[in-house]
Parts: structure tokens; C-alpha cells; sequence
């Protein structure tokens, strides 16, 4: 599949990409406290054997692995697996996770440059809770991107959160785009605006347009995951 070259970014993208960065490095040491939430732990281990099984045989490449909550999950069956974040932060964190060996390594890749990334030949892609940190204005170009540093018929899975009252950090505002915005505070005290969509089954499966073939939306109480093979 012949390459994609990353689209032109307007100031304000940037400028939300370049806090998205510092926020998370930032937050490195605090991020998983997330998975501790006590009425998601249901769903949480059913997605983390839901993915275990998604890979089988193939070579991965994993956006935006963040600590690698993920990663001895998904790469339980794959053949290969390259997990890549632009920080350098949370990687450390990621590369002491219990992996299966020879299988998986680490890359310090700009998920919208893809600046850092040798490999185009992958057959299966996975990206968690990285869909809903995306503007809007810049989905479809950044699918389009990824899709061309895979083989057709590669498997695509995306994970991330449903909005719900109570559990989920309450949105603050909603921008011009649509997108919308979270405050978060830090264990420093310093407060962030994060970017952080909550898309609809039909706002996510229109954004893939047609190169999606057997596309499953699979709906948990507190979590989605869509998975799809590339034309």
C-alpha cells in the first residue's frame, strides 16, 4: 500500500497535540490508577481477554502504547510486535511489563509524523484509548495514515471509554469542532485541558469509511472496542 504523508496541521492541532504530550508525560507515574476503578474491573478483564485472542499470527503494530497496560495482552499470540509512544516517559514504564519473549519491541514514534517508524508491512494494528484523544477535524486523515503502514487485509482493534456519569471525569466544554474537554488534576496540583471524545457506534464506523470490512462495535458498560479488517 503505497504511502500516506501526514496531513497539514493547523496551529491550534498542534498546539493541543504538544499538551497532550506533556500532560502524559506528566502523568506517567499516575496513569494506571485508572484501571483501579472498582466498577470497571468487569470490563476490564473481559477486554483484556477479548484482545489476547484478537492478533493471532500476526505482526502489530501498537499506537500510542502509553505504559503498556495493554501490550502482554495483545501480544500473547501475535507473531511480532512493535509498541511505540512519542514519550519517553511512559515506554520505560511499558518495557518492564511481563512480555512474551522475543516478540515485542519498543519504538519512540510520533503517532501523527509517524516519525521513528521504519516498518510498513504490519497485518494487524491496535490502539487503546488513543480514538478519543484525536480531534475530530483530524480523524479521517489520521485513519487514512495508519491504514497505509498496513498490508490489506491487515486486523485493526481500537479500545476507549464510554462517557459515564459518575465514573467518568465530568466534560468541561465543547470546542467549535465538537470535540470535547476534560479538566484534570495532577498529583502536583497542576490542572490540564485533555481532549477526550466519547463517540457514538455510528460517528466511529462513519469515520472508517469504506475500507472497512466486518467491522464489530462490541459495547461494554463502561468501555468500547472496534475492531475491523482493512480492505
Amino acid at each position: 500500500m503505497p504511502q500516506t504523508p501526514a496531513p497539514a496541521v493547523a496551529p491550534d492541532a498542534e498546539r493541543t497535540r504538544l499538551a497532550m504530550v506533556d500532560y502524559y508525560a506528566q502523568r506517567a507515574q499516575e496513569y494506571e490508577r485508572i484501571y483501579a476503578k472498582p466498577e470497571r474491573q468487569a470490563d476490564l478483564r473481559a477486554m483484556e481477554a477479548w484482545v489476547a485472542q484478537a492478533f493471532v499470527g500476526r505482526k502489530v503494530l501498537e499506537v500510542a502504547c502509553g505504559t503498556g497496560w495493554w501490550t502482554p495482552f495483545g501480544s500473547q499470540a501475535c507473531s511480532a510486535w512493535c509498541a511505540t509512544d512519542l514519550n519517553a516517559q511512559t515506554l520505560e514504564i511499558a518495557r518492564h511489563k511481563p512480555l512474551p519473549a522475543g516478540k515485542v519491541r519498543f519504538a519512540l514514534v510520533d503517532a501523527y509524523t509517524w516519525s521513528g517508524l521504519e516498518d510498513t508491512d504490519f497485518t494487524g494494528a491496535f490502539a487503546g484509548f488513543w480514538w478519543s484523544h484525536v480531534p475530530l477535524e483530524r480523524l479521517r486523515g489520521w485513519l487514512d495514515s495508519l491504514h497505509a503502514r498496513l498490508k490489506p487485509g491487515a486486523r485493526v482493534v481500537f479500545l476507549d471509554n464510554r462517557y459515564v456519569e459518575g465514573s467518568s471525569t465530568p466534560i468541561a466544554r465543547r470546542d467549535a469542532q465538537g470535540n470535547t474537554w476534560q479538566q484534570r488534576r495532577l498529583d502536583d496540583g497542576s490542572t490540564h485541558d485533555v481532549l477526550k471524545n466519547f463517540p457514538t457506534q455510528d460517528q466511529a464506523l462513519a469515520a472508517l469509511g469504506p475500507v472497512a470490512r466486518q467491522a464489530q462495535w462490541v459495547e461494554f458498560d463502561h468501555y468500547w472496542i472496534l475492531s475491523y479488517t482493512l480492505a
